[in-house]
């Protein structure tokens, strides 16, 4: 069966219309075909693990373990809500003070319009400088852990070994630090660095990182010289898999407000809602507003254009995918979110490159009008919806806002108010760029199980490294952690027999590795055959 006819049969059994022809449905689905030109897939494993001996910082991490988990847990013993505003300043003055501490030449705390950054430079005298990035805040926390005080930094005894468990744990305080207690053994064994290190903090990550820009700024040129850009992160799941992002998708996260005034509805408060025979509805216009934005059934976005800016997969990329879906299993992680199926009941590549190479339009959250116990009948004056975009590479965040007011305004919808929030582009880093294939080898040295994604269908400021620098930029490293956002979060410290993910010595051992691996990578080149 066509795509056009397989659309047509699922309107025509969903009941949205009685009848739907081909050309009918292929307008109600303006997603462009992904066509893949090659079966070929990507195998990490064709790297040549890294093979330099170390094994003198190794020992040092050994000896000095004990102090180096008590440095995990006085970060995150310090609290830093973002939301909140509490303990920011005094998280940034600590981070600059271990900048400090490890012999950083230069360290300055930056003001921005919201909370402050940290900028931080070794110059080891190296031919290669690395630019790593750390966020230094926080989510709030929820009163349902199973520990008493989320910024007590306990050691817990947990069916995968003894993990730190704390708000901030996993991401991004517990990484972050290991990667730190790994700088700090080679300094103390070798007395230098094999590369020059930039960290760029920030301490608005949670927030969307509104003013991140602010804290590159100050040393914009001089970072723009490095070679490459890391963030320390946990990626391995606990049996020791991997999954190496080389990017993200953008984001626009805005507000759209329907409010009463000269076209209808009540102007400065709700009125009895049996006047609805004679008064329009702010709420039921938001509601049609967002719902023209859409299929009937909410899975394919209408804004004309949406799609087509979006880049279609190259040739690298589809071996990425190709060897993602060599290894897709769909079922597992549909039981994991608690979810029967995917949209249309995609599966494998389908449902890969659907979730990487399409935008999405998500309600976050919507109010208006009563919404308490037992009945009040009124009419809403004013109706609220919070709504984000994932914008895969392509499809710009100014582009995105343009073409959703320009939506609106044709349907009929030009009193709705479109407030931004947030947003920024996606970012990308090409497979074949020196620093990531010195990480994969890294990677390899430790027997990890590796896919390599094109991008995250997540999304963060990393294009501030890829586009606004002009760097290759790598995130992830050993390291096995769980419940970002969540209670009972936690990192892995000590694994207990079986689990195959790293513990912190292994961690550091790994991050020890990738900065001699990255002091002796190749030089930029262009895309292999």
């Amino acid at each position: 069966m066509t795509r056009a006819g397989s659309i047509a049969l699922r309107i025509l059994l969903s009941g949205t219309f009685l009848l739907a022809t081909p050309a009918e449905a292929e307008a109600q689905d303006p997603r462009p075909e992904r066509v893949f030109t090659t079966g070929e897939a990507f195998d990490p494993s064709g790297i040549p693990a890294y093979a330099g001996d170390h094994a003198d910082v190794h020992a040092r991490i050994d000896a000095d373990l004990d102090a180096h988990v008590a440095g995990l847990q006085r970060w995150v013993r310090q609290r830093s809500i973002s939301a909140q505003d509490d303990g920011i300043r005094d998280m940034a003055q600590l981070l600059a003070d271990d900048l400090r501490a490890l012999g950083f030449q230069e360290v300055e705390l930056v003001e921005t319009p919201g909370h402050p950054g940290v900028l931080g430079h070794y110059d080891a005298g190296a031919d290669r400088s690395l630019v790593v990035y750390m966020m230094y805040d926080v989510q709030p926390v929820e009163d349902n852990w199973r520990i008493d005080d989320p910024f007590a930094g306990e050691l817990v005894e947990h069916e995968l070994g003894t993990v730190l468990m704390a708000r901030g744990a996993t991401n991004q305080k517990g990484p972050q630090r290991a990667f730190l207690n790994a700088v700090d053994a080679i300094l103390r064994t070798r007395g230098t660095l094999p590369v020059n290190l930039y960290v760029v903090a920030e301490g608005e990550e949670e927030l969307g990182s509104p003013n991140f820009g602010a804290v590159v700024a100050p040393w914009l040129d001089r970072l723009r010289k490095a070679d490459g850009a890391f963030f320390p992160m946990n990626i391995q799941d606990p049996a020791g898999d991997a999954t190496l992002n080389l990017g993200v998708k953008g984001i626009i996260y805005f507000e759209l407000e329907s409010r009463g005034g000269e076209w209808g509805g009540p102007a400065k408060a709700e009125v009895h809602g049996s006047l609805k025979a004679l008064v329009d509805s702010p709420a039921l216009r938001l509601v049609q507003a967002i719902a023209s934005m859409t299929t009937p059934d909410g899975n394919t976005i209408l804004i004309p254009g949406y799609y087509d800016a979006v880049k279609a997969p190259d040739l690298a990329e589809q071996r990425l995918v190709n060897a993602l879906a060599r290894d897709a299993d769909d079922r597992r992680m549909q039981e994991a979110l608690g979810v029967a199926r995917w949209i249309d009941g995609d599966e494998g590549r389908d449902a890969i490159v659907r979730n990487l190479y399409d935008p999405t339009l998500n309600i976050d959250g919507i109010w208006s009008g009563y919404t308490g116990e037992g009945v009040k009948t009124i009419l809403p004056h004013v109706a609220t919806a919070k709504m984000d975009s994932r914008l895969p590479p392509g499809l710009e965040p100014d582009t995105a806002y343009r073409m959703l007011r320009a939506h609106l305004d044709a349907n009929g919808f030009d009193r709705i108010t479109v407030r931004p929030m947030s947003g920024y582009p996606a970012a990308t880093t090409s497979v074949d760029e020196p620093l990531v294939r010195a990480s994969i080898g890294v990677f390899n040295k430790y027997g990890t199980r590796l896919r390599v994604a094109p991008w995250l269908a997540g999304s963060a400021p990393f294009y501030q490294f890829t586009r606004t620098l002009g760097l290759p930029f790598v995130f992830g490293g050993l390291g096995h952690g769980s419940g970002a956002h969540a209670p009972d979060e936690y990192m892995l410290i000590h694994p207990a027999p079986g689990v195959e993910a790293a513990g912190l010595a292994e961690i550091e051992k790994s991050y020890v590795d990738m900065l001699f691996a990255l002091g002796a990578m190749e030089d930029r080149a262009g895309p292999s055959p």
